[in-house]
């Protein structure tokens, strides 16, 4: 089953997860809002940024391609299946979309 992970929605952080489902999408949200360097005792989590200041068409495929890496090496038990954007309320803001499929790996 697909589901839909918007980056900057997570609001509160839930350190006892009832599922897996619950736990990956919750991993997914922070990964895709994490600027890469500023977590203080993981420097690599997150996506590195390197979209910023470029041309809107350029800036576009280089986040899709920082999504695909960055939840590949962070969340293995996540399948991203398609990356999309909105454009966030500040000129050439843009908000990564992401579907993703859990993997199931007890089966």
């Amino acid at each position: 089953m697909a589901h839909i992970i918007k980056a900057y929605d997570l609001k509160n952080i839930n350190l006892d997860p009832e599922t897996t489902e619950e736990e990956v999408l919750q991993n997914v949200a922070v990964i895709i809002s994490t600027p890469k360097f500023s977590v203080p005792l993981d420097r690599g989590l997150g996506m590195a940024q390197r979209f910023v200041d470029r041309p809107i068409q350029v800036a576009q495929s280089v986040l899709i391609s920082e999504v695909l890496d960055a939840v590949e090496r962070d969340e293995p038990r996540a399948e991203v299946l398609g990356v999309t954007y909105e454009m966030g309320d500040t000129p050439g803001t843009l908000i990564p979309v992401v579907e993703v499929n859990i993997i199931d790996d007890e089966s």
